[in-house]
């Protein structure tokens, strides 16, 4: 390999992502959120989508024996929300509004769109899992919101 991580997080920082706060609920309970910018549509039949998680998080065991998650794709007026659970924290709900969606997973009501999902399949990916889930809900904005932005390692909006 002729580069190290550094430059290899440089390159693919090149490529503007989306950001979402993926959701679910552990063994007991209790709600789980993750701030996941690789996320990605897989297949229109069946209605897939994927994002990754790395193993070395403190609720890595929450989404690898998870049943259902959400997807929660965020607005450009969403960084705090975005902020929130990108960090190891125990107090990350704390202060968050959220509704639980019809899998019980917590979803943000000002997302511009929110994928409810079952768990379709998980792959191992060096040092991350990919989790691949059936979409068996919907709903998103219909009036024009920006998307919040991640690109060459800081957010960045459209407008």
């Amino acid at each position: 390999m002729a580069f190290d991580q550094r430059e290899f997080r440089n390159a693919v920082g090149c490529f503007a992502t989306g950001v979402t706060v993926v959701t679910t609920l552990d063994k007991e309970g209790d709600r789980v959120g993750i701030t996941a910018n690789s996320f990605s549509s897989v297949s229109l039949d069946p209605p897939l989508v994927l994002f990754c998680v790395d193993a070395k998080i403190n609720s890595f065991e929450a989404f690898e024996n998870c049943e259902n998650f959400n997807i929660n794709v965020l607005s450009e007026n969403q960084i705090e929300l975005s902020n929130a659970f990108a960090r190891s924290s125990e107090d990350k709900w704390d202060g968050i509004e959220h509704v639980f969606g019809d899998n019980g997973c917590p979803i943000f009501e000002n997302s511009i769109a929110v994928l409810e999902c079952d768990k379709y399949a998980i792959h191992s990916a060096g040092d991350h899992l990919i989790m691949v889930g059936q979409v068996t809900k919907i709903a998103y904005e219909t009036v024009e919101r920006h998307p919040l932005l991640y690109f060459n390692g800081a957010y960045a909006s459209l407008s």
